[in-house]
């Protein structure tokens, strides 16, 4: 396979896969031992890696300013919005914050994903990815199951590729969601169940037309995207902070960064893996769940797989309704060899982080993006974060699929009859009242 830009590199039983025709033609499996957990490997010298990421290698337009190690050969089956190179933002405040409450110096970034082109997500970057390679092997149809963001990412990128997507969401999906993969002329199924249904049909649908669907969470051309949001953060600042917070539905992030780790292995710019902060909304915290009883347990043998399913989860944050967590025990793995932590956050309190975030900076997130924020706040009030820590928290999404959540952020409204009833204000007076909402949560 030398003459191969890539290959596909079966983790179980170490057989190589040629390309990702042959990957698509065994449905996604190894063809040798049928697992599905692969990690493409480039031909290439990765000191190359090292030039891309330069902060002085000109202006990045893409994800695809990594196209050398990125899982596509030919340049003119891209499909880009201009995606992937979303800048990482100093949150002062925040720094202020936990000086002032827990006297901790701490450096804190925000990687600003709602400011992707395409949809505004965490999921832009691999549906861009997916789009490109999905084209590149003359793909028409697709198939995938979601609680939102991934829909319509894929719906856009697919779209712009000429391939048809049908795609299923749980019955308590967003209706920002289906109308927005509904403007691309993608079909949605709106299934009556939670999310491990909706995956139940969409993979009963794939089968019975015989359309390819995609790999979920360890599909490789997922994590290939999203491991250069580590490529960025180092182009960007010249490092990678020591500590990552994420909201968490399925994790290809933790995935993804590790994958990165990987291929800069021996390049002088990483030492270890950040300290891994997963964040899950009350109302689905399968995985927190299972975490917090393997660590009271002191992890014993076979703690990886000891976890509740939630049937039909009750949460605010449909987008993290995963309530069957096939991936943690990659994910609980991951966490616990970085000596990071799996919490949640209280759904009721999300108003409060989102507004404090609005006020002090005008980033206005959406609910799923506020969670990982609330993992923030949450670490630092359980001692997670530690005084000389350098934060990253991923930014998962904005607010435009969200039209509830913008409503519920009101409070400075007041109904009058006439002038007479106006005062004039400072906005300087709201923030005392924002911020006591964040004192006094714990």
């Amino acid at each position: 396979m030398s003459n191969r830009k890539f290959f596909l590199h079966c983790t179980q039983c170490d057989y190589d896969i040629q390309d990702f025709k042959e990957w698509f033609q065994h449905n996604q499996k190894c063809p040798k031992c049928g697992n599905a957990f692969v990690e493409v490997k480039y031909n290439r010298d990765y000191k190359e890696l090292k030039k891309l990421i330069a902060s002085n290698n000109g202006d990045p337009k893409n994800v695809f300013h990594y196209f050398d190690f990125l899982p596509i050969n030919n340049p003119e089956n891209i499909i880009s919005r201009g995606e992937g190179v979303i800048p990482l933002e100093n949150w002062t405040f925040l720094e202020d914050f936990a000086k002032g409450k827990y006297n901790l110096d701490i450096k804190v970034h925000a990687y600003r994903n709602d400011l992707n082109p395409g949809t505004g997500t965490f999921k832009d970057v691999a549906a861009a990815i997916a789009a490109s390679v999905l084209k590149e092997n003359g793909i028409k149809e697709y198939v995938i199951a979601s609680t939102g963001n991934i829909a319509n990412a894929y719906a856009h990128y697919l779209a712009e590729a000429g391939i048809s997507i049908a795609v299923f969401v749980p019955n308590d999906a967003l209706k920002a969601n289906e109308a927005e993969v509904n403007s691309y002329g993608q079909k949605l199924f709106r299934v009556n169940g939670d999310y491990a249904v909706a995956k139940k049909v969409a993979a009963d649908y794939a089968k019975k037309y015989n359309i390819l669907m995609s790999g979920g969470n360890i599909d490789p051309m997922r994590v290939e995207a999203k491991k250069t949001m580590v490529f960025e953060w180092l182009r960007q600042i010249g490092e990678v902070p020591n500590v990552y917070i994420q909201a968490l539905s399925g994790g290809t992030g933790p995935i993804a960064i590790e994958k990165a780790y990987k291929e800069l292995e021996g390049l002088g710019l990483v030492d270890k893996m950040p300290k891994f902060i997963m964040v899950q909304p009350s109302g689905c915290a399968p995985m927190t769940h299972g975490w917090d009883k393997a660590k009271e347990e002191e992890f014993p043998e076979g703690w990886l797989h000891d976890y509740p399913i939630y049937e039909n989860p009750v949460t605010k944050v449909p987008t993290l309704a995963t309530g069957k967590p096939g991936t943690y025990p990659i994910i609980a793995d991951l966490v616990k060899r970085s000596g990071g932590e799996i919490i949640e956050f209280d759904e009721d309190k999300l108003i409060d982080v989102a507004r404090v975030v609005a006020f002090e900076n005008t980033v206005r997130m959406g609910p799923a993006a506020a969670i990982s924020m609330g993992g923030f706040f949450e670490s630092l009030h359980k001692g997670i974060i530690k005084n000389g820590d350098k934060v990253l928290i991923n930014v998962g999404e904005g607010i435009r699929r969200s039209p509830d959540f913008v409503e519920e952020m009101m409070y400075t409204t007041e109904n009058v009859d006439s002038v007479d009833d106006c005062e004039r204000f400072d906005r300087e007076q709201y923030r005392k009242q924002l911020w006591d909402k964040i004192e006094n949560m714990y």
